[in-house]
């Protein structure tokens, strides 16, 4: 039961950040690692309990209007087959394996973040062209695997690959990744159901504290932007990136 709230508290935290600029995944999947869960089970019950506060925060954006669906008609489709190809790869890799990969992604996550600038304070964009589309759509489907194969950091790259790519800023770019986040999450959910790999008496209650840390993010994402996330998305990264090496060493 201890066990249980610390998730659920950690789940609050994870959906609030996610739905901020992303990288919720950094402190949920540690989490549920920290919990005794074997890696595939960690990724399963993660997306499992994710896709409920994605799916929250997308509904916020879509209902502020920051959501340009002009544009996100061309990304889904690639986001959706990205995410299939990811889980089809995560699940046959070895789990000794896995631990060894989650700790690099992590700490490139944590080092990403910590030297990127402050992109994105004012809205730049100027519509669609074949360029940025065609940019879009290549961050669409490998961002979607990448979901699909691993997931923690997926919103911050989506938030300053749509900053970068079509000049958006903060609150914009949040609202168009958390839908794109959402799509590739509920593609991931589907297949590691499938598979066996979802520990719902744990996913379940979680999934309820993410939707009620999604809707708080969400509020803060309108109305006070991103910039107050980017010390908790370097320090829990980088920390938990430590402990795991100290593991693998021990």
């Amino acid at each position: 039961m201890i066990t249980i709230i610390l998730l659920c508290m950690a789940g609050f935290l994870a959906a609030f950040v996610d739905s901020i600029a992303g990288g919720g995944g950094l402190i949920s999947v540690p989490a549920f690692m920290l919990a005794g869960l074997p890696p595939h089970m960690v990724l399963g019950t993660n997306k499992f309990s994710a896709t409920a506060g994605s799916f929250t925060s997308s509904l916020g954006f879509i209902k502020s209007g920051k959501a340009n669906f002009k544009l996100l008609k061309y990304l889904i489709p690639f986001t959706f087959i990205g995410s299939m190809l990811g889980v089809k790869a995560v699940l046959n890799i070895d789990q000794k394996f896995l631990n060894t990969l989650v700790l690099i992604l992590i700490m490139f996550i944590g080092i990403y973040t910590l030297f990127s600038k402050s992109l994105g304070l004012q809205d730049n964009y100027k519509g669609l062209t074949k360029k940025n589309v065609l940019g879009g759509v290549a961050l669409a489907f490998s961002l979607g695997f990448y979901d699909g194969f691993f997931g923690p950091g997926t919103g911050s790259f989506l938030v300053f690959g749509f900053i970068n790519i079509f000049g958006f800023n903060f609150v914009s770019s949040s609202a168009n990744a958390r839908i794109l986040n959402f799509v590739s999450n509920v593609t991931a959910l589907i297949l590691f159901a499938i598979s066996g790999k979802i520990n719902y008496m744990i996913g379940i209650p979680v999934a309820i504290f993410m939707i009620l840390g999604a809707k708080l993010g969400t509020h803060v994402a309108l109305s006070k932007g991103s910039k107050l996330i980017k010390p908790i998305f370097v320090t829990m990264s980088l920390a938990v990136a430590l402990k795991m090496l100290i593991n693998i060493i021990q």
